[in-house]
């Protein structure tokens, strides 16, 4: 197998152009990733990066050999997961992302649940409220809020997750409530805003009596972690635009109070991305149906105690 790790080490190091940050994908040594980078070049006798103090660069013969690597890695992955499919006994390791709230309160949670039905799937969470590349990033799945901008992936919808505006009593006090949207710009309102580096410009997009309207929004504190604006909120610097399961609890306990219920947001889709392959690994689509359902009955047992009506 040391042939078939230096290919896997190859084609990681490839993507992601630089060696340490490879070494530490595959949760090996910098050291490691370094060697079999040199003995493949050595078996194959041709450089196959041009080394540089800050980035490693593909020569011609690598960009060559990237594509034919990844036929490699294909055809032992779709045979072991024939095996795996057989054997009904799925093993190894899934790479999965997710957005912060949504991997904090619903995945996280399941997967001691999952890894005692499939005692030999390791799982490799990554959560962040960023927009992650599936390929770039080696993940076998990744759940999402939105809309998805790659339509070369498979998108399993899991539900439409209704969302509110919603504020603290003491900002409430201080700034007053908005009567309607236009409210939220007319007045002055400090907006919390989900953004990171890419970001596209932000509006809110809330349910009026003459339909559904973009509403733009500003304020003094932005942040690309959904936890942190939740917090500002509860410590009364502004309002948020949340999905419901992620706040329920202060909600029912009066530390956020629902704004504009009458224009209230219009709900996001939670859905998970995987890649379009002829043979999806069958511990990858285990997990995917098993955290499908667990959201599903999850989110459903949360509707008694959504928004005060």
């Amino acid at each position: 197998m040391a042939y078939l790790d230096n290919v896997r080490t190859f084609v990681r190091v490839y993507e992601l152009r630089n060696m340490s940050a490879a070494a530490r994908d595959m949760r090996i040594s910098a050291a490691v990733a370094s060697s079999r980078i040199a003995q493949l070049e050595s078996h194959l006798d041709v450089r196959l990066f041009q080394r540089s103090t800050r980035k490693l660069n593909p020569t011609e013969q690598g960009h060559l050999f990237y594509r034919s690597a990844l036929k490699i890695i294909q055809a032992v992955d779709d045979a072991e997961s024939e095996i795996s499919s057989v054997t009904a006994n799925p093993r190894g390791t899934l790479y999965v992302a997710a957005p912060l709230g949504v991997g904090q309160r619903l995945i996280a949670p399941a997967a001691p649940l999952f890894r005692e039905l499939y005692p030999q799937v390791n799982l490799r969470l990554r959560l962040s409220d960023r927009k992650l590349d599936l390929a770039a990033e080696g993940l076998d799945a990744a759940f999402f809020l939105g809309l998805p901008e790659d339509s070369t992936l498979r998108i399993r919808k899991i539900a439409d997750c209704e969302r509110v505006l919603c504020a603290s009593p003491d900002y409430i006090a201080r700034k007053g409530a908005p009567k309607s949207s236009s409210d939220l710009l007319a007045l002055g309102h400090d907006c919390l805003n989900l953004r990171y580096p890419g970001a596209p410009e932000f509006q809110w997009p809330l349910q009026t009596a003459d339909g559904v309207k973009r509403i733009p929004i500003s304020g003094p504190y932005e942040c690309d972690h959904g936890d942190v604006l939740t917090h500002w909120a509860l410590d009364g610097l502004g309002i948020i635009l949340k999905p419901v399961f992620e706040i329920s609890e202060h909600l029912k306990e009066g530390r956020l109070v629902p704004l504009l219920t009458d224009e209230p947001p219009v709900p996001i889709q939670m859905a998970c991305l995987y890649s379009h392959r002829r043979r999806q690994d069958p511990k990858a689509r285990l997990f995917i149906d098993f955290m499908v359902e667990h959201i599903r009955r999850s989110l459903a047992g949360q509707a008694a105690a959504q928004l005060p009506r």
